[in-house]
C-alpha cells in the first residue's frame, strides 16, 4: 500500500487528498490505496466531525488484523525490530501496516515523525503501508487516535498491523490494552534488567525481546527476565511469556521472534482469551469516546452560567465540590 504513494499520477490525488466522502474512502481503501488510507487516518487523528461515519463504515471489518505491539525504553531497537519483521511477514505474503508513535513536543506540538525513515527499505512495497503519528501530549506511549488507525488499517485489508510504541518508560503500558500481543524488547548494557522490567512491563509483556544480543551483558538480562517471570503467580494453562534473543540490526533472531507471536497467537485462540482481549479494547474505546464527549460538552459549559456559579458555591464553601458535580452531571444527563 505504501509504494504507490508517489508513482500515481497526480489527477488520482485529487478527489483524494482533502475529500470527506467516506464510502468513496473506504472503498478506494480497500482496494488498496495508501491515500485513501492516510486520508482516513488524518480524518481519524484530526477528530474530524464524519469519524463517526468512519467508524461505521469500518466495523464491518473489524477484527480481522493481528495487532502486535512493541514497546520498550528509547533506544532498544524498536524500529529496527518492526522493519525487520515487516519484512518477514511480507516474505509469508501477509499486507501488512505500521503506526509508529512518535513523542511530540510539550512546547511547539510538533514531532519529528522519524521512526517512517528508518523502513525506507519497505517504501516501494505496495503490501506495507507504514503511518507516523505523534502522540499529541497523550500518555501511556500512544496516540488517543490510535485504536481508530488500527481500524483503519483493518479496513484496509492489512493481515497483521505492528504498532510501535513511544518509547517513554516503565508506565507504558497502555498497548496492552490495544493490542493481541505484546512484545516488550529491552537490551544488555541499559541499566539493570530488574528495573527494566519492573512496574508494570512485566505483566505487560507476552514476549521479551533482548535485543542487540551480541553485546555483553545479554545472558544475564535473558537469566534476569526468566527469574522475574519464574516469580509470578500462573494457574494452570495460562501464558508464559516467552524470551527471545535477536540482534535486529542484522536480521538474526526475527524469524523466533514471529514464531513466538504464532505460539502465543494459538494459544489466544485456543484458550478463547484472543476475544476477551478484543472485547476489553472494544469497551475501552466506547469508554474513551464517551468520556471525550462528556469532556467536550463540561468545557462548553465553561462559556456559560452553570460552571462558574457551582465553582463560586464551592470556593466560598456553600456546597462541596461532590454534591456540585453531581449537579453538574444532572445538567449534562438534562
Amino acid at each position: 500500500m505504501s509504494g504507490a504513494v508517489e508513482n500515481a499520477p497526480a489527477t488520482a490525488t485529487a478527489p483524494v487528498r482533502r475529500s470527506r466522502d467516506v464510502p468513496m474512502l473506504v472503498e478506494r481503501a480497500r482496494a488498496g490505496d495508501p491515500r485513501a488510507v492516510a486520508r482516513l487516518i488524518t480524518l481519524v487523528e484530526s477528530g474530524d466531525e464524519v469519524l463517526p461515519q468512519v467508524a461505521a463504515a469500518l466495523a464491518p471489518y473489524a477484527g480481522h488484523a493481528q495487532v502486535v505491539g512493541l514497546t520498550g525504553s528509547p533506544g532498544v531497537g524498536k524500529s529496527t525490530t518492526t522493519n525487520e519483521l515487516v519484512r518477514a511477514l511480507r516474505a509469508r505474503g501477509h499486507r501488512v501496516g505500521v503506526l509508529a508513535i512518535d513523542p511530540s513536543s510539550p512546547f511547539t506540538g510538533g514531532a519529528i515523525l522519524g521512526d517512517r525513515v528508518r523502513m525506507q527499505d519497505h517504501a516501494t512495497d505496495p503490501g506495507v503501508y507504514i503511518r507516523s503519528m505523534s502522540s499529541r501530549g497523550h500518555l501511556g506511549g500512544l496516540s488517543a487516535a490510535t485504536p481508530q488507525a488500527v481500524r483503519v488499517l483493518e479496513g484496509a485489508g492489512c493481515d497483521v498491523v505492528l504498532v510501535e510504541t513511544v518509547g517513554v518508560g516503565q508506565a507504558e503500558v497502555e498497548v496492552a490494552s490495544l493490542a493481541d500481543t505484546t512484545l516488550v524488547l529491552l537490551a544488555p548494557g541499559m541499566g539493570d534488567a530488574i528495573q527494566a522490567v519492573k512496574a508494570g512491563i512485566l505483566e505487560i509483556a507476552d514476549v521479551f525481546v533482548v535485543n542487540k544480543a551480541d553485546r555483553d551483558g545479554a545472558d544475564a538480562t535473558v537469566r534476569d527476565i526468566q527469574g522475574m517471570i519464574a516469580l509470578g503467580e500462573r494457574g494452570p494453562g495460562e501464558w508464559r511469556p516467552q524470551v527471545v534473543r535477536a540482534i535486529a540490526a542484522r536480521g538474526e533472531g526475527i524469524d523466533d521472534i514471529a514464531a513466538a507471536i504464532d505460539k502465543h497467537r494459538d494459544w489466544l485462540e485456543r484458550h478463547g482469551e484472543l476475544r476477551r482481549r478484543r472485547e476489553a479494547r472494544a469497551a475501552a474505546e466506547i469508554e474513551a469516546i464517551a468520556l471525550g464527549t462528556l469532556r467536550d460538552r463540561i468545557g462548553s459549559l465553561r462559556d456559560g452560567t452553570q460552571l462558574p456559579t457551582l465553582a463560586a458555591k464551592v470556593a466560598e464553601g456553600a456546597i462541596d465540590p461532590y454534591a456540585a458535580a453531581a449537579e453538574l452531571l444532572a445538567q449534562l444527563a438534562a
